[in-house]
């Protein structure tokens, strides 16, 4: 049962505006440690550089989508272990398949609420306490 305010989280989006409601939403929850990227390059430079637990990323974004960055995740050892779930307003078959193929840790469909959210990241991490 991990304390949420532990989990260092890395928001990736092309869209400011969503990355403010993935963060605003997180900390209702009781997050405290977010750091943000605005599309799959830079969030794979901020994970070399300091590993997150968890990324929420969209899939849909200039220079590296969000499948992109997942592979790029799981293939890289240091952060291979970290948490994924990804974040779209696509919800078709396909993606999510490839997605889980990939090794997505969880999927969350566009416009969400903070139930919503919380369901999908205690399906990670178990109950948040």
């Amino acid at each position: 049962m991990p304390a949420a305010s532990a989990i260092h989280t890395l928001i990736v989006d092309d869209q400011m505006s969503m990355r403010g409601l993935v963060r605003t939403s997180m900390q209702q929850l009781g997050f405290r440690e977010f750091r943000e990227a605005s599309d799959g390059e830079a969030a794979l430079r901020e994970m070399i550089g300091k590993p997150a637990h968890l990324i929420i990323s969209d899939f849909n974004m200039p220079n590296l989508d969000g499948l992109g960055l997942l592979r790029a995740i799981r293939a890289h050892p240091p952060t291979s272990g970290c948490a994924f779930i990804m974040l779209t307003g696509r919800a078709d078959r396909d993606l999510v398949a490839r997605a889980v193929q990939f090794g997505v840790n969880n999927y969350l469909v566009k416009p969400f609420t903070v139930a919503q959210l919380k369901e999908k990241l205690e399906g990670v991490f178990g109950p948040l306490t």
